[in-house]
């Protein structure tokens, strides 16, 4: 890997996206946007939103990131742009270095701004540090933007990009503790659960939304996402392929 060509790509990536405001919409607006109908529909009872808003904190930008993520580069390989980049002196591990890069400052204004909202505007009340919740926030942004790199290499078109959605995030959604606690599940979907990776963001945020020093478990939380997304990147890395037909 060189990190000049990892640099390139990630400029490249930036500028393109800046020629696309609908995508830079649907990053940065859209998580905003549901936090703030979401504090709304709990307008008679805040202490709901208190409950989960910090866990939605984490969902949503891991969502939106990978939908961007896969249907943008779906949409270089299916223009071509990919095959002529990998038949250049550029490394795989660069490509997929310089995507994440990219949209990882992307992922960065997103967590700033979901987090910032819900704190200053929307009266989000949690016990430990702003900077903890931006943190677990950023990490999940971050893994969304790893597994639609992941998801890339196995769809041949946008559409079963987006169809992908259903096996990879809609599992995790219904078992990561958000709807009920985990132990409260059947002992075969707890198992389930517990190799999860947004079972960990929403760890990571409850813990900050409840405690107010940096716990054993929160570092826990921390590590096993940040690991999951660096996983993902280097499986994203090898199932790189140059042929897209």
């Amino acid at each position: 890997m060189s990190s000049a060509r990892t640099l390139a790509t990630a400029a490249r990536v930036l500028r393109q996206l800046r020629h696309d405001p609908r995508s830079i919409a649907l990053m940065l607006l859209v998580p905003c946007a549901m936090l703030f109908l979401l504090r709304y529909v709990f307008d008679g009872s805040p202490g709901t939103f208190d409950t989960i808003g910090a866990s939605l904190l984490g969902i949503f930008p891991l969502i939106t990131m990978f939908l961007v993520t896969s249907i943008a580069t779906l949409r270089e390989r299916a223009s071509g742009t990919l095959e002529r980049l990998l038949a250049l002196p550029l490394g795989k591990g660069d490509l997929i270095a310089g995507y994440a890069l990219a949209f990882g400052l992307l992922a960065v204004v997103q967590s700033a701004l979901a987090t910032g909202l819900a704190l200053r505007f929307l009266g989000l009340d949690v016990v430990g540090s702003p900077w903890l919740l931006l943190l677990v926030a950023l990490l999940d942004a971050l893994l969304g933007t790893a597994l639609g790199l992941f998801v890339s290499a196995f769809a041949a078109s946008e559409f079963q990009a987006v169809q992908f959605m259903p096996a990879v995030i809609f599992p995790q959604l219904l078992l990561c503790g958000l709807f009920t606690s985990r132990d409260r599940m059947a002992p075969a979907l707890e198992a389930v659960s517990n190799v999860l990776p947004m079972s960990y963001a929403v760890d990571g945020m409850n813990e900050v939304l409840r405690h107010p020093e940096v716990t054993g478990a929160f570092v826990r939380d921390v590590l096993v996402v940040a690991g999951c997304a660096l996983l993902v990147l280097t499986l994203g890395a090898a199932t790189l392929r140059r042929r897209t037909a």
